[in-house]
């Protein structure tokens, strides 16, 4: 199964792993960014991991295969704490795509540390199996983190943008507070 037409060798699946690689490691980090430097850099790099995912191919997974979770509780809460320390009050936004909003009388609250953890739990665990080298797993994995991206985590990521959209270009907190902070 190594010729050039597997799924896990093509250019978008490449492509995908570097960047998904590329946010595992700027979540991780992210307690070394300001307030500005944070919001800037995910702003940026949500979108260009949103796109790749998309573009990822349809494979269809081994239903026997039992995938390894690398992330554990405690990884998606350090990130998620870092996430949400770094944001404060901005971690919060009211959430309009939630399952129970249509029958709510008030409305959700969600947090975009909330939803970057979910999208770097199910990109970790891809990047962690996807560099096993085992050309099955791998497979396996990219399957799994298609599905997971169309029913889940793509649109935690895009509730993230788009309440991190709000906070880089709010006209009451100005841009000029956040690269200060």
């Amino acid at each position: 199964m190594s010729d050039n037409k597997n799924p896990i060798y093509e250019h978008n699946t490449i492509e995908f792993v570097t960047v998904a690689l590329e946010y595992c490691s700027f979540v991780e980090t992210v307690n070394e960014f300001s307030l500005f430097g944070f919001v800037d850099k995910a702003t940026k790099i949500l979108p260009l991991l949103y796109l790749k995912a998309s573009l990822l191919p349809d494979v269809q997974p081994d239903d026997e295969a039992e995938l390894e979770q690398n992330v554990t509780e405690e990884m998606y809460e350090a990130v998620r704490t870092c996430i949400a320390d770094i944001l404060g009050e901005r971690d919060s936004y009211l959430e309009t795509f939630h399952p129970d909003m249509p029958f709510s009388d008030a409305p959700v609250a969600a947090f975009i540390s909330e939803n970057m953890a979910d999208v770097y739990q199910d990109t970790a665990n891809f990047c962690f199996l996807f560099r096993q080298g085992n050309e099955d797993v791998m497979h396996d994995a990219l399957a799994l983190c298609r599905v997971n991206f169309q029913e889940y985590w793509g649109q935690r990521l895009l509730n993230a943008l788009k309440a991190l959209h709000a906070v880089r270009y709010n006209e009451d907190d100005s841009i000029e507070t956040l690269k200060t902070e």
